[in-house]
């Protein structure tokens, strides 16, 4: 399994990644905006969909990976929300007993279940508020 850290941003996402690219070297493996989601039940509005929804930059066995917030989905940044830990286990069922057991006695923010990328993908922050990303790729 891998522990790969998630940083969110308030409409710097963009600027700070390309900062860490400069120190850190490599290529994004992913660059999305929200203005790329599938519509859904709450539109995106305008003025959000340039904002990054995923970006992530390979610095060795590491993923370091980020996002904006998004006033309109329900996130605002407030210090102390802008880290995650994204565990990315080697099956659906770890990732679900993962959910599951750091889920205890914290909040599941978003269950466990596939995403319009592929990926079966949760968040939760568990008794002690530590944020917590679960993400498992079939591929």
């Amino acid at each position: 399994m891998k522990i790969n850290p998630y940083l969110n941003f308030d409409g710097q996402t963009e600027e700070a990644f390309n900062f860490y690219k400069s120190i850190f070297g490599g290529e994004f493996s992913m660059l999305q905006r929200f203005k790329e989601m599938p519509a859904g039940e709450q539109p995106m509005p305008e003025d959000e969909g340039e904002r990054i929804m995923h970006v992530s930059l390979p610095i060795g066995e590491t993923v370091l990976m980020g996002t904006d917030t998004s006033e309109a989905s329900g996130m605002k940044l407030n210090v102390g929300n802008n880290v995650y830990l994204s565990l990315h286990p080697d099956t659906k069922e770890e990732g679900e007993r993962l959910m599951t057991a750091l889920g205890e006695g914290g909040k599941i923010e978003m269950p466990f279940e596939k995403m319009f990328w592929g990926a079966y993908f949760g968040s939760l922050v568990d008794k002690f508020g530590v944020q917590w990303m679960v993400n498992f790729d079939e591929k």
